[in-house]
């Protein structure tokens, strides 16, 4: 048996006892990080600023991130391979560098055909790592703690919101659109190498159980099968007939589609509102705070009523949201920017808790390497809501917040049909 933390006392449920598992942890924040801010909440600033260095519309850009995320999907569906392969230290940390490689060159883009084969290698590299990479980490690390540690681990959204955008407007201000996204892919590339060395495939590599439990918690609560394959009896045809893989990958992209859909756009919805940019980055930077413990606490609300419950209630209060923001009345607007921070990070959790609740961690690097391609199409779409109501409403951005409503009801009512668990053998084995 492993040698175990003793801290955690074989608390299954501990919130905070991860011992070596923090490294994971973090690991999978900074991807986060690096996720949103060169992918979504960053693009309020370099896309204007590259779409104005090429001479092009700002909706056309955002169209081409569109493309660029479908032809990603390639990317996943490799990536997803070479994981089940490799592990997903090596993965994670290859695909890392491959973004911070695609920044750079995205920087020095002078058309809009160059901007979208570099966006093809930054959304696809980094996604892959975040979720193909670090959902796998997750999945072998804290298979049922998986709620609480996403809720860590999304608090690289937050941070992201928070710092990322006053950080790229300051640099593309001191040294242009060029100079200023380099040291951004430079210190992606460093985080790779960093992960290449220090991150392991599965906590007995580090000498503990999953979740850190005790040697007598994983004895009787766990399925401590070898899964001599690696993929949990799967394979690419029974997954791909199997409902459930649909379900978990449709309805966690269509709350990514909401999500990214409002954040990569918000600061310029604030500016549509009347607020300088500036203050709009502000308020950003100050949601992004209060969304660090909203973060939190869906992932609290997931380990203690289950994932498919927390998405249930996180689509409705999201769907409010957006709602609210719409009606374009001030009080309304401020409490839905409150509503939306605190879900900023709550559709990456489900990204990866979903998979796992339903699946569990035997092969789930299998698993995930056709449910994150589905769910990177699905996502995709968000770019093509906000390109596609901005051309018909004049550059408006709120009008694509009830189309992002409508995806969040229709996601909530998606996911009342899942069954959480079918196919967790860490779950049944604990309920017999």
């Amino acid at each position: 048996m492993s040698k175990t933390n003793s801290k955690d006392n074989g608390n299954k449920n501990s919130l905070f006892h991860f011992g070596v598992g923090w490294v994971t942890i973090i690991y999978g924040l900074l991807m986060f990080w690096f996720y949103v801010g060169m992918c979504n909440d960053g693009s309020n600033i370099t896309v204007p600023a590259l779409a104005e260095k090429m001479g092009v519309a700002r909706a056309d850009l955002l169209n081409t991130n569109t493309i660029a995320g479908l032809v990603g999907v390639l990317f996943f569906i490799i990536m997803g391979q070479v994981n089940h392969k490799i592990g997903a230290r090596l993965s994670s940390g290859i695909c890392i560098v491959i973004s911070g490689i695609g920044y750079i060159v995205l920087g020095n883009s002078t058309n809009v055909l160059m901007y979208t084969v570099a966006m093809c290698f930054v959304a696809g590299g980094i996604m892959s790592a975040g979720y193909i990479g670090g959902g796998g980490l997750v999945a072998q690390w804290f298979p049922k703690k998986k709620g609480i540690v996403m809720g860590y681990t999304t608090m690289g959204h937050n941070l992201a919101s928070a710092f990322y955008v006053p950080l790229i407007t300051y640099l593309v201000a001191r040294f242009g659109i060029t100079g200023g996204m380099l040291p951004i892919g430079i210190a992606a590339i460093v985080l790779g190498i960093m992960g290449l060395i220090f991150i392991r495939n599965t906590p007995q590599e580090r000498g503990i159980n999953p979740d850190n439990v005790s040697d007598e918690v994983y004895e009787s609560e766990y399925d401590a099968v070898t899964d001599e394959e690696g993929d949990g009896g799967w394979t690419t045809k029974k997954l791909l007939r199997t409902k459930e893989l649909w379900q978990v990958g449709v309805t966690t992209g269509m709350f990514q589609i909401c999500s990214a859909g409002v954040m990569t756009q918000l600061v310029l919805r604030n500016m549509e509102l009347g607020f300088s940019q500036n203050t709009a980055i502000l308020i950003m930077t100050i949601l992004a705070c209060v969304g660090t413990a909203g973060s939190w606490v869906i992932g609290a609300l997931d380990l203690k009523y289950g994932t498919k419950p927390t998405m249930i209630g996180y689509g409705l209060w999201f769907m409010v949201a957006l709602l609210l923001n719409f009606t374009n009345s001030m009080p309304f607007v401020y409490v839905s920017l409150f509503m939306i921070a605190i879900g900023i990070g709550g559709a990456a959790n489900f990204s990866s808790s979903l998979p796992t609740s339903v699946f569990g961690r035997h092969g789930f690097n299998k698993v995930n390497s056709i449910i994150f391609p589905i769910q990177g199409a699905v996502q995709s779409m968000a770019f093509l809501v906000n390109g596609v109501t901005q051309n018909l409403f004049g550059g408006q951005i709120r009008y694509a917040y009830p189309v992002l409503a409508a995806i969040a009801l229709l996601t909530v009512i998606l996911t009342v049909f899942i069954d959480e668990h079918k196919y967790n053998r860490d779950y049944k084995a604990a309920v017999k």
